[in-house]
């Protein structure tokens, strides 16, 4: 008589450590106003992606593909057709509808055998659009020259390109296009999450400060000492004994614990925009800031000077050049911003620009007033 196994029941204490991560998160930890969740601003060890890469050829071009002088193109599909059993003359070969393509996917670490992956096909050669056209198979490989995966299909490309004898239009880039579910994952990485028993977490912020608050967080969760910071940026954490072969309750709770991110007080300013950012710890000490403008107009005419009638001169050309200069008159404005509302309206107060903000912050940063850090992009 056949047995009938009766379904697997969770191990109370398994359930009684959930229930304690789940209410720790919810009372131990409550949500500040500045606070996000740790999986913005730190990465898991273990969950990153593969990129792989191949070479191949998209075939189907309405006389958009490479030019004659694109002679990798020629051997490709020469060699392609020779292993088909096709005998071909490279000479005469003109691949008006083929296009030479390097093909590139980002694979899990999660993904096995039979995984569909999205695909970038883009052009190699001289070709002037994709449009319409199939990749052939192409195998995709990773960085230890192994294949992961095999990509083909129809491309789908969101620009359009016309050329007629005298105008062309063009939207959008025609030479670059996408398979959804293009590539299909032959081979898994030989990765098994589960079987770790130490998790790396980096931060994204490389700020000690907000690494020990993430430690701090982790452990009063965990209840015990569990996670230990080796650097400013990365953070070990030792998997309880209850969770190990089964990670995925844990950092599905881990990843979801609020954290208050901490960092340099800092202004961003890109000078070819005009764009000034200013984060919310900058400070500036008691300073007298006068910004004025220096206009100078210079303005060229000419004059024409002709002689008397029936006289003995010649009319000759004069130049006229005026100039004005202008310059505002500011008096000096004492500045004190102990908050960043309070340095917005100090700036404001003297009436300076975006443009004007720059030269300002960089007079304030040698000054000593400004306690920032000061980056240009």
């Amino acid at each position: 008589m056949p047995t009938v196994s009766a379904p697997a029941v969770p191990c109370p204490r398994l359930q009684a450590r959930l229930a304690a991560l789940a209410l720790a998160v919810l009372v131990l930890l409550p949500a500040s106003a500045w606070a996000v969740r740790l999986k913005d601003v730190a990465t898991f060890g273990g969950v990153r992606s593969n990129q792989l890469v191949g070479y191949g050829l998209v075939v189907g071009l309405s006389g958009t593909g490479d030019k004659t002088g694109s002679q990798f193109t020629v051997q490709s599909v020469a060699s392609m057709l020779e292993k088909m059993g096709v005998a071909v003359d490279k000479t005469k070969l003109k691949p008006k509808n083929v296009a030479a393509v390097m093909v590139t996917a980002r694979m899990p670490v999660s993904a096995r055998p039979g995984t569909a992956l999205d695909v970038t096909v883009s052009s190699l050669g001289d070709s002037q659009s994709l449009l319409g056209g199939v990749l052939l198979l192409t195998p995709l490989r990773g960085v230890d020259g192994n294949v992961y995966a095999l990509a083909q299909g129809a491309l789908a490309l969101g620009g359009v390109s016309v050329q007629g004898a005298a105008a062309a239009a063009q939207k959008n880039i025609t030479t670059v296009g996408s398979i959804p579910n293009g590539a299909t994952v032959e081979r898994g990485v030989p990765f098994q999450y589960n079987a770790q028993d130490e998790l790396t977490l980096s931060m994204n912020v490389a700020d000690f400060t907000t690494t020990m608050s993430v430690v701090d967080s982790i452990n009063s969760t965990l209840g015990q000492d569990f996670a230990r910071a080796e650097d400013i940026t990365t953070i070990r954490l030792t998997v309880p004994q209850e969770f190990r072969g089964n990670l995925v309750p844990l950092m599905a709770t881990l990843e979801n614990l609020d954290v208050t991110p901490d960092g340099k007080a800092r202004v961003v300013v890109d000078e070819k925009t005009g764009t000034v950012v200013l984060g919310r710890n900058v400070r500036l000490t008691r300073v007298a800031v006068a910004h004025g403008n220096l206009h100078i107009v210079i303005r060229e005419s000419a004059d024409v000077s002709q002689p008397a009638p029936f006289g003995a001169g010649q009319t000759v050309v004069t130049p006229q050049t005026d100039v004005n200069v202008q310059e505002e008159n500011n008096s000096l404005v004492m500045m004190e911003g102990a908050t960043l509302q309070e340095l917005i309206d100090g700036l404001n107060s003297i009436g300076a620009t975006p443009r004007d903000l720059i030269s300002i912050l960089k007079s304030l940063k040698a000054a000593g007033a400004l306690h920032a850090e000061l980056e240009v992009i």
